[in-house]
């Protein structure tokens, strides 16, 4: 368990409860509250919100569990923000090994906030608390949250009834990442604020992807059949007969085209490397073009960059099929909420609300991360104050729009793996697109019938 302390000067609490929130300040004829309840007049509902959190020393836990989230992140977005506004209360986080399960973790801890992906597997652990009534009782305002991130949370939880399981902390966004040095190196044009289609960017990356002095240089990665997936936005199940969803024009579609991009002469090298991911690109730095997340690449260049390693990247509009343009991939929502088994749940809620607050996005946009709540003036500052982004083009996040997550089945988690092996059929094996759907088709079906005894549902 990594613990992140802060200290903070009683002085500093009076400038940050004066000139925090939405800048208001306190009128001079009121009184300025003493933390220590001494002058109670005329009290600011700025004061009044950090009197409800109370005064007496106030530990809470944190656990992230199915997405990235650097402990720089941890500490400028939530532990740090919350210390600062509210020196009673301090968060920890909970980190444990990389080989621990989620349910090993939640079954020997208690955290009482909770941040990652929503996804089935969490669900069925029983771990989240129904916030409805804490929404109500703290008169949270729901219709500030984008629909986009909070109609998907209230659609993956349906089997919880009406329950309201997680609350979205940000929207997690499509870029293409590009290696400028890369293309430079082999005199290629950069990529602009226009947004590519498929075709475009695979002859872009067919000339990009070659070995010179023993470098293998990889030209366009898209995170294999699944990242493809999200131009789209196909189950992996049908929801309805729980059955796989692979014979579909859309998955055809998908594998041609992971095929087409994986054939490009030197993508799988001699040694059968095939399998590129985020650390071929920031560190070993032979990856011209990589599709991924924000989440996924901007704390992990930060923290990076803290470490004295830095090159020459940038960012652009994800592309799509030709089709599709206008439109990025699915946005996944990373979400916060609460242990049902907390003894802090009403104090764990009144941070959440703090975090989601305009103040709190705020500091999360100028971090990096797309805001949960609708207010564009939020999005104008995004990577304001995260070095690593500083003169790249981040107004290219904003290019198109993301397209809702599709609905993730039960047992989504659990076969995800058939789309890595068919990935690595076509990839190594020569195997052809047909025969890699059927394959895995055949192979998450008997999943299913696995899961249905050992899961249920």
């Amino acid at each position: 368990m990594k613990k992140m302390m802060y200290t903070i000067s009683i002085s500093l609490l009076i400038i940050a409860l004066v000139a925090c929130g939405n800048s208001k300040t306190v009128p001079e004829s009121q009184t300025t509250v003493n933390i220590n309840g001494s002058n109670k007049v005329n009290e600011t509902a700025e004061v009044a919100h950090f009197k409800k959190l109370g005064d007496e020393p106030l530990n809470l836990t944190f656990y992230s569990v199915g997405a990235t989230f650097t402990d720089v992140e941890f500490e400028v977005m939530i532990a740090g923000p919350i210390h600062t506004k509210y020196p009673n209360v301090t968060i920890e986080r909970i980190t444990p090994a990389a080989t621990t399960t989620p349910e090993e973790v939640l079954s020997t801890h208690v955290p009482d906030i909770i941040f990652g992906a929503v996804t089935q597997r969490v669900i069925r652990t029983g771990v989240y608390q129904d916030l409805r009534e804490l929404i109500k009782k703290h008169k949270l305002d729901e219709s500030r949250l984008k629909p986009i991130g909070y109609d998907y949370i209230k659609e993956i939880t349906k089997g919880q009834g009406d329950a309201v399981l997680a609350l979205p902390f940000n929207i997690n966004q499509h870029v293409l990442y590009y290696n400028k040095d890369i293309f430079d190196k082999f005199g290629v044009p950069y990529p602009t604020a226009e947004q590519l289609t498929w075709d475009q960017a695979i002859e872009i990356g067919k000339q990009l992807t070659r070995t010179e002095n023993g470098v293998n240089y990889i030209g366009l990665v898209v995170d294999n059949l699944t990242g493809l997936n999200k131009s789209l936005g196909s189950p992996y199940v049908d929801r309805e007969t729980g059955q796989a969803a692979l014979d579909t024009p859309e998955w055809l579609r998908i594998f041609e085209l992971y095929k087409e991009i994986v054939d490009i002469p030197g993508y799988v090298t001699t040694d059968g490397t095939w399998n590129w991911t985020r650390d071929h690109f920031m560190k070993d730095q032979n990856i011209a073009m990589r599709v991924s997340w924000l989440a996924n690449m901007v704390g992990p260049l930060e923290e990076l960059r803290q470490q004295g390693v830095e090159f020459n990247w940038d960012i652009a509009p994800v592309p799509n099929f030709d089709d599709q343009l206008g439109k990025t991939r699915e946005a996944q929502i990373h979400s916060i909420s609460i242990n049902s088994q907390s003894p802090h749940q009403d104090e764990a809620f009144q941070v959440i609300a703090e975090i989601l607050s305009d103040e709190g996005q705020r500091i999360i946009a100028r971090n990096g991360r797309v805001p949960s709540v609708i207010n564009p003036e939020l999005e104008k500052e995004y990577g304001a104050e995260i070095p690593v982004l500083q003169g790249k083009t981040v107004q290219n996040v904003f290019i198109g729009e993301p397209i809702q997550e599709h609905y993730q089945h039960p047992y989504e988690s659990e076969i995800t793996i058939r789309l890595t092996e068919a990935a690595e059929d076509i990839a190594i094996h020569g195997l052809d697109v047909n025969s890699a759907i059927r394959k895995a088709t055949e192979a998450i079906n008997k999943d299913v019938e696995t899961l249905k005894t050992t899961i249920g549902q």
